[in-house]
């Protein structure tokens, strides 16, 4: 028996070859799943949950060279280990397999001392990969996660419309103060489990966390139809939860949040930077700064949310907010009308 057993899916249009080789597999531990031919293995296939395919090329309606492509074209199936099982004979052959994303080639009839060791080296590659996944999705965005499957990492950035939107816990600094460490961490993590929420729930992802304050993207990677309006009513949710936690936590007599939130909307320049050994997705401009003004801003005028006017001139209600006329802040040349939004 192996200590990692995997899922296995046999494709072999002969049945007794398909029978044969799932036997093999089966004594060596693993559990399999069987297919006649490479339609029926697309199916198989989208369903999900496999960890290496073990493929037959001549077969009746869809071969293995096309199973192959359709593997290597699908974003999700492209880590996914194959094994070529097959009679065909020709260095021309084995070549095209393994250009086309075939981990290896095992010629007819499968010799099961190497049938283990392939299996065995292709699995643990795939478990590699998987853990490698996690990781990703435990320190990026699912939508920066899959940017980099389907795009590849490169360092730098495009232009593109999009929402930037701040948001910074009020006199955290005092709070801190007044608690231990170990408290203050755990009230950090609710609150951020919340604001995460909320963002990524409307399309937006969190590519920025200092201390206690964070800035999301709305509009990229992923584009949205209304990046403004998205990142408005995220905004709004943040703030209906942060009344639901406060009102928790006064039940319990422990610290309440109070947060600010400033949201600006227009071109930006979004992509990852840093080197490449350490590189973050973000992105910079104008739009960002101004972003980060109306966050420190809503302290001024004593107020939970500010958006500028391209924000407000996309959100479906304009009528809403109340405009705040000529507010200067620094690194702009001139005054900018801004919004106080309900």
């Amino acid at each position: 028996m192996v200590d990692a057993p995997g899922r296995l899916l046999v494709v072999d249009d002969n049945k007794v070859n398909r029978l044969l080789l799932s036997r093999s597999v089966e004594m060596l531990g693993h559990t399999v799943t069987l297919a006649e031919n490479g339609r029926i293995a697309l199916d198989r296939l989208a369903e999900g949950g496999f960890d290496l395919v073990l493929l037959d090329i001549e077969m009746p309606e869809i071969d293995g060279f096309e199973v192959l492509a359709a593997i290597k074209s699908d974003p999700e199936l492209r880590d996914l280990p194959v094994i070529v099982t097959s009679s065909v004979e020709g260095l021309d052959n084995i070549v095209r397999c393994i250009e086309l994303g075939a981990e290896d080639y095992l010629p007819k009839p499968v010799n099961k001392v190497l049938l283990k060791a392939r299996l065995t080296s292709c699995l643990e590659k795939k478990r590699l990969r998987d853990e490698q996944r996690t990781l990703l999705g435990r320190f990026a965005t699912q939508e920066v996660a899959r940017d980099l499957r389907e795009t590849g990492f490169s360092i730098g950035g495009r232009r593109i419309e999009a929402s930037v939107l701040f948001c910074d816990i009020r006199d955290f600094t005092a709070l801190s103060e007044d608690q231990r460490p170990e408290d203050t961490i755990e009230l950090l993590n609710s609150y951020y489990a919340l604001m995460f929420d909320a963002i990524s729930s409307h399309g937006g992802i969190v590519n920025l966390m200092i201390g206690d304050g964070l800035m999301a993207l709305f509009g990229a990677p992923k584009p949205l139809e209304n990046a403004a309006l998205s990142a408005v009513v995220a905004a709004r949710e943040m703030l209906d939860m942060m009344a639901a936690f406060n009102a928790d936590q006064q039940m319990r007599a422990a610290p309440q949040i109070r947060i600010g939130i400033g949201i600006a909307s227009g071109e930006v320049v979004a992509g990852y930077a840093g080197t490449q050994e350490r590189a973050s997705y973000t992105c910079i401009g104008m739009t960002v700064n101004r972003a980060a003004r109306l966050e420190s801003h809503t302290k001024t005028v004593g107020c939970s949310m500010l958006v500028d006017e391209g924000t407000y001139l996309a959100v479906a209600e304009p009528s809403a907010g109340t405009r705040l006329a000529g507010v200067a802040f620094k690194g702009f040349s001139e005054p900018l009308d801004i919004y106080r939004l309900a």
